[in-house]
């Protein structure tokens, strides 16, 4: 059974730092594609980041640039998301999902996890 589990979320302050991860089972993680979306609420999900499973080449979203970095670590089948310099705006529920190539778009993937909600208030 294919199941993709994040963790790692909670409430920051601005400026904080927060590290998710997305855990794999029933399958490897080696052969895909990760994506980190994220969804406020009454707005659309919106890619954040991806790790292509290839060459390990990384995407980032505009609005989090220079502050979020993905990663992998295939040993423990597990991808991290590292959020830094976090802002309000940020605060979101974040999904993880996993497909053959990376895409901004959800419609590219087919694996999902089942969220982690990330807030950054004072």
């Amino acid at each position: 059974q294919v199941q993709l589990v994040e963790s790692g979320g909670g409430l920051v302050q601005p400026g904080g730092s927060l590290r998710l991860s997305c855990a794999a089972s029933g399958f490897t993680l080696d052969y895909y594609a990760i994506g980190w979306f994220r969804q406020a609420p009454g707005k659309e999900r919106q890619g954040v980041s991806c790790i292509s499973s290839s060459d390990g080449s990384t995407y980032y979203a505009d609005s989090v640039k220079g502050r979020f970095a993905i990663s992998r670590d295939n040993a423990k089948n597990t991808v991290y998301l590292q959020m830094n310099s976090l802002k309000p705006e940020d605060t979101a529920v974040y999904y993880c999902a996993a497909d053959l190539h990376c895409s901004g778009s959800v419609l590219g993937f087919n694996y999902w996890g089942q969220g982690t909600q990330v807030t950054v208030s004072s």
